[in-house]
């Protein structure tokens, strides 16, 4: 099982490069970057976490920038949005932004999706919040086409262009997975149309905890004519237990993930050093 550390990059954070080379010395897998363009001062929208928004989602910085300062810094460490807010972007400039980050990094771009929770920052980008989840799925198919053609295009009800001529094309084939985001069921049954891997978080208002549901997951995923080793898991939110830790291996999981706080390196390299024990007790 694979562990991951995510953070939301801030002016009072590690630099995503400092973090990367401290996740890479110490057996990380994977970076992720979460991605919120702004936070309207007008908002209605409850956060999912409970309370109020933590500062840091008014304060982080652009996901593919910070990415390819981590890239950069490191060799071997995957990098990932996690997730990206494609109801948000254009999904042409999208893919040539994911297929960059690939290309320069050598093919260690991880594309988490996800369809958002803040309905006023999703309409303030003209995307109406009743229908992001099918704009969602139809840039993401089109995304895929202009990743694997020569000469790709798509026609669909929101995304729709003609053939057209864009490059680079990704290093990984056919392309980056697509690792969607999203809460059980509705998030699955997303994951299992046109994703690569699910990730969800460990624990939602409908459930105390996802690993309970990941057999029913792999019914819907076999009744769909995929292979559970097609649709691999990746669950946000680790524990810092080892006997969690185990449980989540022995149940197939593929990944987990930590989060951390947007600090500087005093307050997280130690956690990292007891995170990187408790890998190796669970290897």
């Amino acid at each position: 099982m694979k562990i991951g550390a995510a953070m939301f990059f801030t002016d009072y954070s590690m630099a995503p490069g400092e973090l990367a080379r401290a996740l890479e010395e110490r057996g990380f897998e994977s970076l992720w970057a979460p991605e919120h363009s702004h936070i309207p001062l007008a908002r209605a929208t409850p956060w999912p976490g409970g309370g109020e928004l933590p500062k840091m989602y008014y304060d982080v910085m652009d996901p593919f920038v910070t990415l390819t300062a981590a890239a950069m810094a490191t060799t071997r460490l995957k990098v990932g949005t996690g997730i990206c807010l494609v109801v948000q972007r254009d999904p042409i400039q999208t893919a040539k932004s994911v297929a960059s980050l690939d290309r320069i990094s050598g093919g260690r771009f991880l594309f988490g999706v996800g369809n958002g929770w803040n309905r006023e920052e999703i309409e303030n980008h003209g995307t109406a919040f009743g229908t992001r989840h099918k704009l969602a799925r139809e840039r993401i198919e089109a995304m895929q086409a202009i990743w694997t053609r020569s000469k790709p295009e798509y026609h669909g009800e929101f995304v729709n262009f003609g053939p057209m001529m864009t490059w680079p094309k990704p290093v990984q084939q056919p392309h980056p997975p697509v690792i969607v985001g999203g809460a059980f069921p509705w998030g699955a049954r997303r994951a299992i149309r046109y994703g690569n891997g699910w990730m969800p978080h460990r624990v939602r208002e409908h459930y105390a905890d996802v690993a309970a549901l990941v057999p029913q997951f792999r019914e819907m995923v076999t009744a769909a004519g995929r292979k559970p080793e097609e649709v691999p898991i990746t669950i946000w939110g680790a524990t810092e237990d080892r006997e969690a830790l185990l449980a989540d291996r022995d149940l197939g999981i593929d990944r987990v993930v930590v989060s951390l706080e947007p600090a500087k390196a005093e307050v997280i390299l130690p956690q990292l050093d007891r995170w990187a024990e408790l890998a190796r007790l669970v290897a």
